[in-house]
């Protein structure tokens, strides 16, 4: 047999149990216990070098058949269904908005984006499809760049996997388990058949994965060039997976808690000099963090010197963000920089998707508060946006050329007045539409004349009484006077007699929210100078700032879409979701696809884990007891306990932090976690055959234990897939719940729908 130890393992070394030891003698033991178990594996005879050069072609032969074994299963059929399938709609029209160079709004980070926008386009995809809904046609537009590229780094999962382990255990047959794993699981294959960020996502981080691996096992040959090729590589993966989704910090801090485990091992060394310490941390400082976090503020440079045409993101973003987008209407506008009384405005809520504070001639009905005229936030521009500032004391026209110009300050009383009906900006006692608790906002008075209820004290956010209100820039709250409420949006949707408007509510809670910070957009004074709004555009830090936060509120605030099933974290190892997902297709007369792990894949990974936990607790309390044992079974121990410490660990940092997330959660989230749990069964089973092996060496049959039994999880697996591959490549016909379907005997659980 191989030998069951080497430099690949996790941790990069082996450590005696004595007290002050450093990473040196670590090593060196690593090594000693290496080459004792291959040699009571491995005949007394050196190897010739005819034999080592078989043994690499034959090394390289599988690395070949299983990467073309996962190609083959990836692109077959890769063009059907000829239609969109699932988040195409949106991951395509996101790639059709780069070609375009059309701005938008997603709540993940534009690597992925980006790259399927460049995959459309050298395939030669013009940008002109319009990816509405599922099931429409792409007729004669050329998709198949799009999927043949998302289907590309699907396909390379398999050999990163296979490498991985293969550094991690030294052991062919568990890479090669670890392999048929992935490859047969119907799961896998879906997601990277399709135009999603899933499969992008999973290369940066198995990329990533086996990265520090190969850096771990140089950890030998410190500063040599394949140290810091590995640790470079490392760094740049870490980019491309946060780069993709925010769920790329999991594989972060993976790396950055093996990280620390290594410079806090090379700290006791005592062997190093603090010259060479320093070495080591500048050099982790530069690869594992200057360098992605160059490469991922990068991404953003070019995703907004691209995306520099107005669309249908512009909304989502502050005034001074859409100032800076051709065709919007405030791109090379000029208008009055500071704010003064008599001027006619519009005010925007800073809180995503709120819009404008918006008034019409339509009065709340009986038994809502008073019956005053209502005040709504209306996304799109319109008339009924404007506002005249005045002051809360006067009645003569402050556009009076007579009269000198007067700056609105930080701290001013005010009244807005709406310019369309003339009614003022007012609030009271009565309580809020929709929100308990809050204060009725309405508009009252006729031709500006009201009472004191219209008067607001206007406030800047971080500044100083005195201060002049900027257009666009400045972040304002509007307090009123009498109840001392705050205005805001509580965001929800007004019935049919609100136009399905937003609700606009006085808060009397005073925290500063999004919901209650306004800015200044349109300004129009004729008494003032205007100034291009080129000088107002904020900075590229300010705008990386703007767009993170945008993208935080969208991914809190996302809702299941329509008939879609979402799921809980508990379900996903178990029972793949209440429901799975319909990638394509409803009913019998329907191609249908259907997302949904091979269940013997899973369910096999799910018991491996617990398997692996128990087994690591024997050999750890052993080893902790300082328990003797054999060369053979001390090197397949430190296998299972480092390398499959490892993929463990990867499993937990890709699983667990779902349990914390407020968000709406769907079943292909568990994927990346997939892919760990696959790789330590494929670790467990291969190091457990061989201890079976091992204990029954004093039998006959004892080396075909393990042979044996590798071969009958890959030809499980194999034949598994068979049964389910359907689900993946599509079926026509009777659902599974109609006796008469292929499909009847396979649906195992009552909530597996297809």
């Amino acid at each position: 047999m191989p030998p069951a130890a080497g430099g690949g393992l996790a941790g990069s070394e082996l450590r005696p149990r004595r007290g002050r030891c450093g990473s040196q003698a670590a090593r060196a033991a690593s090594r000693d216990v290496a080459t004792e178990a291959a040699t009571a594996r491995s005949p007394k005879r050196p190897a010739l070098p005819s034999s080592r050069r078989f043994e690499a072609a034959g090394r390289w032969a599988l690395l070949a058949l299983v990467t073309l074994t996962s190609f083959a299963s990836r692109f077959h059929r890769l063009d059907q269904p000829p239609h969109i399938c699932w988040d195409e709609t949106h991951f395509g029209k996101m790639g059709s908005y780069y070609i375009n160079r059309t701005f938008f709004f997603d709540v993940h980070p534009p690597l992925g984006k980006m790259l399927i926008g460049l995959a459309g386009y050298l395939s030669g995809y013009d940008g002109t499809f319009l990816f509405q809904k599922p099931g429409d046609n792409y007729e004669h537009h050329s998709y198949m760049g799009m999927r043949g590229f998302c289907a590309f780094l699907g396909s390379m999962l398999i050999p990163l996997a296979y490498l991985t382990v293969l550094e991690l255990s030294r052991s062919l047959s568990a890479a090669l388990l670890t392999a048929a794993l992935l490859t047969f699981d119907t799961g896998c294959l879906t997601l990277s058949q399709y135009i999603l960020l899933d499969p992008i996502l999973m290369f940066f981080i198995m990329a990533a994965m086996l990265s520090m691996v190969k850096y771990n096992s140089c950890a030998n040959r410190p500063f040599s060039a394949p140290w810091w090729f590995w640790l470079s590589l490392t760094g740049v993966n870490l980019a491309g997976a946060l780069g993709v989704k925010f769920v790329g910090l999991f594989i972060i801090l993976q790396v950055g808690w093996n990280t620390l485990s290594d410079l806090w091992h090379l700290f006791g060394d005592l062997s190093l000099s603090m010259v060479t310490l320093g070495k080591h941390l500048t050099a982790r400082i530069l690869c594992l963090i200057v360098l992605p976090l160059a490469l991922y503020i990068a991404t953003y440079a070019v995703h907004f010197m691209v995306l520099n045409k107005s669309g249908p993101g512009d909304g989502f973003f502050s005034s001074a963000f859409q100032a800076r987008l051709s065709g919007n209407n405030l791109h090379n506008a000029s208008i009055p920089e500071h704010l003064a009384y008599g001027s006619v405005i519009t005010v925007k809520n800073l809180r995503m998707a709120i819009g404008y504070l918006h008034s019409h001639r339509h009065f709340y009905p009986e038994g809502v508060g008073a019956r005053q005229q209502q005040v709504t936030t209306y996304l799109h521009k319109d008339y009924n946006n404007l506002w005249i500032i005045k002051k809360h004391n006067s009645n003569s026209d402050p556009l009076d050329p007579s009269l000198p110009v007067e700056f609105v300050r930080h701290g001013d009383i005010i009244r807005l007045e709406h310019k369309e009906t003339s009614r003022n900006l007012h609030s009271h006692y009565h309580e809020a539409p929709l929100t308990r608790k809050h204060y009725q906002v309405t508009g009252y008075g006729i031709n500006g004349s009201g009472d004191s209820n219209d008067f607001w004290r206007i406030e800047v956010i971080n500044r100083k009484f005195g201060n002049r209100i900027k257009v666009l820039r400045s972040r304002i709250r509007l307090i009123h006077l009498i109840t001392g409420c705050v205005l805001g949006s509580s965001g929800k949707v007004l019935p049919k007699w609100g136009w399905e408007q937003m609700e606009v509510t006085c808060t009397p809670y005073l925290k500063e929210t999004l919901s209650s910070i306004w800015n200044v957009e349109d300004h129009i004074n004729p008494k003032l100078p205007n100034i291009s709004l080129e000088v107002l555009q904020p900075s590229f830090p300010e705008i990386m700032l703007e767009s993170h936060m945008v993208m935080i509120r969208g991914n809190n605030g996302l809702k299941p879409k329509d008939n879609e099933f979402t799921s809980k974290p508990w379900h996903w190892p178990v029972s793949f979701a209440p429901q799975g997902l319909r990638f394509s297709g409803a009913n019998d007369t329907d191609f249908r696809v259907y997302l949904l792990g091979n269940p013997v894949v899973w369910w096999l990974n799910l018991l491996s884990i617990a398997l692996y936990v128990l087994s690591a607790s024997v050999f750890a309390v052993a080893v902790q007891r300082g328990a003797h044992l054999p060369v053979e079974v001390e090197g397949l121990s430190q296998v299972l306990l480092r390398g499959g410490g490892q993929l463990l660990f990867g499993w937990m940092m890709h699983y667990f932090p779902f349990f914390l997330m407020g968000r709406v959660l769907y079943f292909h989230h568990y994927f990346p976690a997939m892919l760990f749990s696959s790789m330590l069964t494929g670790l467990l089973w291969d190091t457990l055959l061989r201890l079976c092996a091992w204990s029954l060496a004093s039998y006959p049959l004892a080396r075909c234990v393990h042979v044996l039994g590798i071969l009958s999880l890959l030809l499980g697996t194999a034949y598994s897939f068979y049964l389910f591959h359907p689900l993946a490549y599509g079926m026509v016909g009777p659902l599974a719940q109609d006796p008469r379907s292929p499909m009847a005997g396979l649906r195992w659980l009552e909530s597996w729908d297809f």
